[in-house]
């Protein structure tokens, strides 16, 4: 697939100056907004067992909290992207938002594990919607020579979420209580909505997107098929172990305090996989995608079959940590190439099959933490993640053929 050349630069003027301005500005309230988006959907994962203590539910069922907003999520990301085709994108993204921040202060409030799951039902409509409308918004909001950065800025917010969200969340509900954490992401999400609707321009839609496209674009594309089913398994694999990472940790004896330090190192060295995988996709993405499920699948094996002190387990989640923060850049790269007339209807089927998967990850691991032993979880995530390795490794010739078909149109 050959790249587009870029747009000539308009002329240097005061107007342009102020105007890419606006644009940054906006696109940062749009990063902010999906940062405290994904935070808040998984704030939980550090969180599980104080919130289980504290509102008398299991540690399984508690995982409940991850799996309610990634199902809504799924569904949500092509409901809402159809059903408010017609609308400013800008007060669709400040609606979601407040939603987010309004939910995450009703948890922390809430008196019951029911009133919880409302809020993160919730949560769940907004992360879907968001996320599918926020990925092709940088087009709106900046010139077109930005557009490329601006996008790459705007899905760093998930990427900064899923690497450092949860940790963060863990040290403050560690040092405050897990209330004091989601009132924390409840008040960023108010922020984020100020934010939206003082520096975003109105955003009229230009097109919609209809039901139909769907199983087209996945019918009719190879690589959009492999695209989907390497984030199932990935996904999945990643948020059954994941998802319980503290009472795993707990279980080789390490101190309640450690958690959270441990879970920033993992946050770390996610930022680091991110930059290492935006310098390789572009060439190798199929060897990126095969690196990722490897550095998991051992992460995962490692932390299952060793005895572990704070060290050791901190060497281990720096790989896991790699591995995982490479995943958004690497797939949303995938999946764009994959289907590069179809943006939209691609990008759904993937934000639907990403957050999906978080849900299925989060309650099959909740049942095995139930019914067998925590360290099972580790098991299971690390066999899904290594299939991932049987899939890709025959997707080369698909991928090759729809980066062809694209060039040629």
């Amino acid at each position: 697939m050959t790249a587009p050349a870029p747009a000539p630069s308009p002329p240097a003027s005061a107007d342009t100056g102020r105007s890419a301005v606006r644009g940054w500005l906006a696109v940062l309230a749009v990063t902010l907004g999906i940062f405290a988006l994904m935070t808040s959907e998984l704030l939980p994962v550090g969180l599980l067992t104080p919130i289980g203590s504290d509102l008398d539910v299991s540690e399984g069922t508690a995982g409940l909290m991850v799996t309610v907003p990634g199902l809504v999520a799924a569904v949500s990301a092509s409901l809402v992207t159809v059903a408010t085709g017609r609308i400013d994108r800008r007060l669709v993204l400040a609606v979601l938002i407040g939603i987010v921040g309004a939910a995450n202060l009703a948890s922390a409030f809430a008196t019951s594990f029911a009133v919880v799951l409302v809020a993160r039902f919730l949560i769940g409509v907004s992360v879907g919607g968001f996320w599918s409308l926020a990925g092709a918004i940088a087009l709106r909001l900046v010139p077109e020579r930005h557009v490329g950065r601006a996008t790459a800025v705007i899905f760093g917010g998930v990427e900064t979420a899923s690497v450092l969200g949860v940790p963060a969340g863990t040290l403050m509900g560690d040092f405050g209580g897990w209330r004091t954490a989601f009132a924390a992401v409840g008040v960023l999400g108010l922020v984020s909505l100020a934010c939206m609707l003082f520096l975003m321009p109105k955003v009229e839609p230009r097109e919609t997107l209809t039901f139909a496209e769907l199983p087209t674009v996945f019918r009719s594309n190879s690589a959009v098929r492999t695209g989907i089913a390497m984030t199932f398994l990935v996904i999945t694999g990643h948020f059954v172990a994941y998802t319980f990472v503290r009472p795993v940790l707990l279980g080789h004896h390490i101190d309640h305090g450690m958690v959270g330090a441990l879970l920033l190192t993992f946050g770390i060295a996610g930022i680091c996989g991110n930059f290492i995988a935006s310098t390789l996709v572009a060439a190798w993405p199929r060897q990126t995608v095969l690196g990722i499920a490897l550095a998991l699948s051992t992460a995962m094996t490692l932390l299952a079959v060793t005895e572990t002190d704070a060290v050791t387990a901190g060497a281990v989640l720096v790989l896991w940590g790699l591995g995982y923060g490479a995943v958004p850049v690497t797939f949303q790269t995938w999946i764009l190439r994959a289907a590069p007339d179809a943006t939209e209807a691609a990008s759904s089927l993937y934000v639907s099959m990403f957050n999906l998967s978080i849900a299925l990850g989060a309650l099959l691991g909740g049942l095995a933490v139930d019914h067998l032993a925590t360290t099972s979880v580790l098991w299971i995530g690390g066999g899904l993640t290594l299939l991932t390795v049987l899939v890709v490794g025959g997707a080369r010739t698909g991928h090759r053929a729809s980066r062809a078909g694209s060039a040629a149109r």
